[in-house]
């Protein structure tokens, strides 16, 4: 479907209904469960949306956080990956964590969607280590 005033409306409203929703379905689950709201494939009903487009509704969606306000990052993340894949791109979601933090009580992690090697959903804090991609080519088998 080409872009058009109908098919933006419809994306800003799944958007909106999935941001306040992803917060409840998400709690207290494991980390793949978590990362069900980033599907590997998906159907592109959002195929014509620019992400440039998409990108700035998710920064718009979640600039002021009622819930997961600790987890912000994973928010925007969760989000910006599954609409982007709506859309028919290919985005990396990543993820790290501080390694100053290992010793501490807490340990400090942060998450970033990346689309072709490019940060575009939040950015990857200074010294943070990436210790994990969430992309379809992870999941192929490569040829020996």
């Amino acid at each position: 479907m080409a872009d058009s005033p109908l098919l933006r409306a419809l994306f800003r409203c799944h958007l909106w209904a999935s941001a306040r929703l992803m917060p409840v379905f998400i709690a207290n689950r494991s980390f793949e469960e978590v990362l069900k709201w980033a599907p590997l494939a998906s159907p592109t009903p959002y195929r014509g949306l620019p992400a440039a487009y998409i990108v700035a509704r998710v920064n718009r969606i979640v600039r002021h956080p009622w819930l997961m306000r600790d987890r912000r990052c994973l928010r925007e993340g969760l989000l910006g990956h599954r609409f982007l894949r709506l859309a028919g791109f290919d985005p990396e979601l990543r993820f790290g964590v501080d390694p100053k933090s290992l010793q501490a009580s807490r340990l400090s992690a942060h998450c970033w969607v990346c689309l072709d090697g490019r940060p575009v959903v939040s950015h990857s804090l200074p010294g943070m280590v990436e210790i994990y991609r969430h992309h379809d080519r992870a999941t192929k088998v490569r040829p020996a």
